[in-house]
Parts: C-alpha cells; sequence; structure tokens
C-alpha cells in the first residue's frame, strides 16, 4: 500500500495540468521562495524525529529540498524556482501526515532587480544568475542581527544610502570586545536545568534570522551567513560534532531559499573551539577534517549551490578544496603594498575577497584604527590585482555601537570614496578586471584590453609612460581616488601614452578603447 500511494504521488506530478486550475494556482516570481507549510504533530521532539522534504520537478528538472519544523506544529519545505513554468511537487517523510502531499505552483518572470543568486564567473569573478556583473562591494556587521528591531532598522536604513551590496553576519550572537551585550534572542531552547538544549531549535530566533536576510535581499544586498565564529561565552562554539551537523542542517533548510545567501564556514575558523597555535590539527574540537565535513554538509544540502567559503585568523584554510567556491581571507600584509595581492589569487585560481584587512576607526587596538585613505588604498590596490576587498568601520561610541559588529550608522570617510571606485567597477564591459602587464611599471587591471584602471597608490608621479598594446587608441582620464574626480585629458592617445599626472597621492588613470 505504501508503495502504491507513492507511485500514484508520481503519477500526479507527471499529469498534465487540468484546465481552470490556472485561477487558483500559487505563483512565484524566478528566484523567489515558494513555500510548502503542512500541519503536523509537535509531540516528542519534530527537530530530531521527523524527516521531512519535497521534489520539485519541471520539464526534465528535479531539486530536491529539505523541510524543516517551524514550532507550534507547524512545518515547512521552502523552494527557489530557478526556471520560469508550471512546477510539480511531492513531499517525502517518516510521518504520514506529511508525506505524499502534492501540489504545484508557476513561476512567472522575475521582477525588476531580481537578478538571481550569485555564482561565480570567468575564474576570478562573480554573475547573478541573468548574466549580470557583480562586482562584491561588502561591509562588516557581525552581529547586526543580535541589537533589537530599534538598532537593526537604523542599519537597514544606513545601508539603502551605502554602497555596499554585501554584508558579512553571523548566526551566533558574538561576546568580544566592545560586544558584551545580551542578545534579545537564542538559537536553542533552554533544558529545565539552565543549559542549553542543543536538539531544539528556537523558531523565533531563526524567523528573525531570515526576516532580516530577506531586508538585505530586498535593498539587494547579499547576506554572507557566518555559520560558526570563536567568539562565544554561550558555548555554541564548542557543541559536539552530532549537534554541529544538526545545526548546519536546520539553517540550510530554513534560508538557502533566499537567493541573496552566502554560507561562510566559519569567521577565524583556526580559533573556533580549542585552536593551539602552531598545532591546528590537534585542536580540541574543529579540526581540518572536522570543517571538511561541515562543508560537504552545507554543500550537499543546499540544492542551488549558494556561494561557499571560510574565513582564517592565523591559519589559512586550503581553498583549492573542491566544495571552496572563493577564499575568503583576512590579512592586511596582501593589501599593504602592490603584487601581494595576486599571490593568493594565482595560487588557488578561484576568486579573492580580503574579507578583513583592518578597520577604518579610532580604536585602541591596532586591527580598529586604519586611516580612511588606509581603508581607500586598499580597496584599490584588491581592485588592480583582480580582487575584491570588504569594508569594516570601528569608532569609538559611549554606548559601544560600533558598526563592524552593531551597526547603527557609519561616520567614517571611506564608504563616499567606495562608493566612487563601485561606479568605476561597474563602467566599461560587463567582465571583471585582469592584471594587465601593459602600465609602464605601474599596477593596473583590465576589461578585456578595453577598459583600464591604472593605480599609483602612494606614489606622487608627476608623469608617466603607459606601454598599450600597439595601435590601439585610448581615451585617458586621470582619477582622484581621494577627491572622487575624474578629469578627462583631452584626445585619442596612441602607444606609448604619455601623461602629466597631479604628483599627489592615490592617483589612478583609466584607459578606455576608443570605437
Amino acid at each position: 500500500m505504501r508503495w502504491l500511494a507513492v507511485a500514484l504521488a508520481a503519477a500526479l506530478i507527471l499529469a498534465p495540468a487540468r484546465r481552470g486550475d490556472s485561477a487558483s494556482t500559487p505563483r512565484v516570481e524566478q528566484w523567489g521562495i515558494f513555500e510548502v507549510a503542512l500541519p503536523g504533530l509537535a509531540e516528542g521532539n519534530p527537530f530530531i524525529e521527523v524527516t521531512l522534504s519535497a521534489r520539485f520537478e519541471h520539464g526534465g528538472r528535479a531539486n530536491e529540498a529539505t523541510g524543516f519544523y517551524d514550532g507550534e506544529g507547524t512545518y515547512r519545505v521552502r523552494f527557489m524556482p530557478e526556471v520560469p513554468g508550471e512546477w510539480r511537487y511531492v513531499t517525502r517523510s517518516n510521518r504520514p501526515a506529511l508525506d505524499g502531499k502534492i501540489g504545484t505552483f508557476v513561476c512567472t518572470e522575475p521582477s525588476p532587480g531580481n537578478h538571481g543568486p550569485v555564482h561565480v564567473a570567468d575564474t576570478y569573478h562573480f554573475r547573478y544568475a541573468d548574466g549580470t556583473p557583480y562586482y562584491p562591494v561588502g561591509t562588516t556587521l557581525y552581529a547586526w542581527v543580535h541589537q533589537g528591531d530599534a538598532l537593526e532598522e537604523q542599519t537597514l536604513k544606513t545601508l539603502r544610502s551605502a554602497p555596499f551590496n554585501k554584508v558579512r553576519m553571523c548566526v551566533f550572537p558574538k561576546a568580544y570586545l566592545y560586544n558584551n551585550n545580551e542578545p534579545p534572542r537564542y538559537p536553542f531552547e533552554k533544558k529545565a536545568d539552565g543549559g542549553w538544549d542543543f536538539a531544539r531549535f528556537s523558531p523565533d530566533f531563526f524567523r528573525h534570522l531570515e526576516k532580516r536576510v530577506g531586508d538585505l535581499g530586498a535593498l539587494g544586498i547579499e547576506a554572507d551567513v557566518i555559520l560558526f565564529h570563536p567568539y562565544d561565552r554561550w558555548g555554541f562554539a564548542r557543541m559536539d560534532a552530532e549537534s554541529d551537523d544538526r545545526y548546519l542542517r536546520y539553517v540550510v533548510a530554513r534560508l538557502a531559499a533566499h537567493r541573496n545567501v552566502w554560507w561562510s564556514l566559519a569567521n577565524e575558523f583556526d580559533l573556533v573551539a580549542g585552536y593551539e597555535p602552531g598545532a591546528m590539527e590537534r585542536s580540541a574540537n574543529k579540526r581540518v577534517e572536522d570543517w571538511d565535513r561541515l562543508f560537504r554538509i552545507v554543500r550537499d544540502g543546499d540544492p542551488y549551490r549558494h556561494l561557499r567559503s571560510i574565513h582564517n585568523c592565523r591559519v589559512w584554510y586550503d581553498h583549492s578544496k573542491p566544495w571552496v567556491t572563493h577564499a575568503s581571507i583576512a590579512t592586511p600584509w596582501h593589501l599593504e603594498d602592490f603584487g601581494r595581492a595576486k599571490l593568493p589569487r594565482e595560487q588557488y585560481r578561484k576568486p579573492v575577497i580580503f574579507d578583513e584587512v583592518g578597520y577604518e576607526g579610532d580604536l585602541k587596538e591596532d586591527w580598529g584604527q586604519l586611516s580612511a585613505q588606509e581603508m581607500v588604498h586598499r580597496f584599490w590596490v584588491a581592485t588592480v590585482a583582480g580582487c575584491y576587498v570588504t569594508h569594516g568601520e570601528t569608532y569609538r561610541d559611549p554606548e559601544d555601537v560600533i558598526w563592524w559588529s552593531k551597526g547603527g550608522v557609519l561616520h567614517g570617510q571611506s564608504p563616499a570614496r567606495i562608493a566612487f571606485l563601485r561606479r568605476l567597477l561597474e563602467a566599461g564591459p560587463p567582465r571583471g578586471l585582469e592584471p594587465v602587464s601593459w602600465g609602464g611599471g605601474v599596477e593596473g587591471a583590465a576589461k578585456g584590453g578595453v577598459y583600464a584602471l591604472f593605480y599609483f597608490g602612494k606614489q606622487s608621479p608627476g608623469r608617466h609612460t603607459f606601454a598599450t598594446p600597439e595601435g590601439a587608441r585610448y581615451r585617458a582620464d586621470i582619477v582622484d581616488t581621494w577627491e572622487m574626480t575624474i578629469t578627462p585629458v583631452p584626445g585619442l592617445h596612441t602607444a606609448p601614452i604619455a601623461l602629466d599626472l597631479p604628483g599627489k597621492p592615490g592617483i589612478a588613470v583609466r584607459l578606455t578603447k576608443a570605437g
């Protein structure tokens, strides 16, 4: 009988839709979220005792999405359709009340501004699913979703007019310098003895998290979701392997259908739960093979192939492993001078985002006192190396409301200059910048040889000659990266191109091929 029920359900999935059903068929846009919500039993522990998934089919395509328990007897499966048309689904569960449920929905064309999820393109760069180029210009907001609605709404208001299209953010709350407040919500329920029950999630916590991910998506911002971090006083960084795995499966089931999600396995993974300097393999809780396992859980549980990375402190993870889509690196050294930024790009042959390069601010700690000029300089050094950078800000506040962790408002001078750079990145042909050798001794990168940026950094030349390709004619612009000005140089120029420059730091040159 069980076999017959499944066979009948499958037959219905493949059967043509009846005429007249279109008015009542749910509709969701391409790369939107379709949700199946089912009532079920709440007895026992549904988080570990109930399995639920759904198979979604359209034409020759089929995707399996894992469901989750959302509390109060409600079970959900979320799905992001990647192709327009009619989709059919059937649920699978170890509970008869949830098993064999069938249905259809129609996936419509995407709305304006919906470009789909971001994927790797051209080896070192990124592109939305519809082919629109994506240049990551991120910022750091580690614990912004743990600050309460008033501050979180203020942060979203700030982001509306900020240049950032990616936010690094933690699932778990953070305990660190300037971060000593208790969060309003916790990811797990408590046991009778007051300890955390890692086998029971708090649906209220995760509803709030996914709401904020959705809020970022509405602003066109990618949510780089950090799944583990070491700055913890609640025990979330020291869960056993079974609890780690269950937690990851639950988070992926809840969030993967959001098109703007990226997965960062950890912030400073090598400090999580027992790191020993120089002997990571002897770590008490998270060894290299554990991170490999956790990566595979996320990869295998996500039917949409969202981007995956991991972030370091002292020890680099091997970003060449197949489950890593791009390198997320913490290092100021690679951006303090030219040439070094290319090294991880050449080593891993994947996109490189320098996600932590220091923070613009005035803290006592050395990591939190970059000048705005230095932050802008590091963005440009990475750009002409064909890489990307994430911003952060740490100006002191009497209430410890510091952007890098809690959000609020921006105080620094670098965001406006970063917005200026983003406009330059998005100008010209729809390709990523690749380092070129025809700058005549200055670092630069080009889009297919027809649009190039060269950056002189802290040098102050009054004149420079570019060894551009023979026969090509270029328009030239002098770019002041701090004053945010673009000054055209009259005429068309052919190799060698000798230009008079302002003789001050922070100058770049843009060359655009004529025609």
